[in-house]
């Protein structure tokens, strides 16, 4: 999807409220609890919007990365392109939803036994693909249920506001999305929306 006015308006949007709230002085944001929930809702679907270009580049490169490459590895002890996706979808199950307040599917399990389980479990091209979409179904699911006015201050379980929450997630999504470009061109795969 191209890069239109619209998107760079929301982002633009994204930016702004984060930055307000990053750079408010500390006593308005005590006196304040960071923001309202007109504002919190705002930020919750900004974060959501990111989320999800994020969310259809990872999708169309796992559809176009060849199966037989699935297991492909840039090096020894290093996530294969299933791994990684699978990384990837077991966020969106699990850290996804604790960004915003809300839990993993009530049949995940611990974390330190189901993340790498989702991993080791699924490696096939079309266990991988339907495991990223139960997962972005899941944390969109959650995203919408979560209430805007329980997101304006510090919430649990990770103790943080919604904007150290959202850059953090969108960070660290990106920083996948990157890898996995690069696991895409090592196998000679370019990046549909690039092509």
């Amino acid at each position: 999807m191209p890069f239109t006015h619209r998107r760079l308006s929301s982002c633009y949007g994204f930016f702004a409220v984060a930055a307000l709230a990053a750079t408010a002085p500390s006593r308005v944001v005590v006196a304040q609890n960071v923001m309202d929930a007109k504002s919190a809702g705002y930020l919750r679907d900004q974060y959501l919007a990111d989320m999800d270009t994020v969310h259809r580049k990872i999708t169309a490169l796992a559809n176009a990365i060849p199966a037989e490459r699935y297991s492909w590895r840039p090096a020894q002890g290093v996530r294969t392109v299933s791994e990684v996706l699978m990384h990837v979808a077991s966020e969106w199950f699990f850290y996804g939803p604790q960004s915003i307040g809300g839990k993993p599917p009530a049949d995940f399990g611990p974390p330190n036994e189901a993340l790498p389980k989702l991993e080791k479990d699924f490696t096939k091209k079309s266990q991988v693909l339907e495991q990223l979409d139960k997962g972005w179904a899941y944390f969109v699911s959650q995203m919408k249920a979560a209430d805007a006015s329980k997101l304006t201050g510090r919430y649990q379980p990770w103790n943080s506001t919604l904007a150290e929450a959202a850059f953090g997630m969108t960070g660290d999504q990106h920083e996948h999305l990157g890898q996995l470009i690069a696991y895409a061109r090592s196998v000679g795969v370019t990046p549909p929306w690039s092509k």
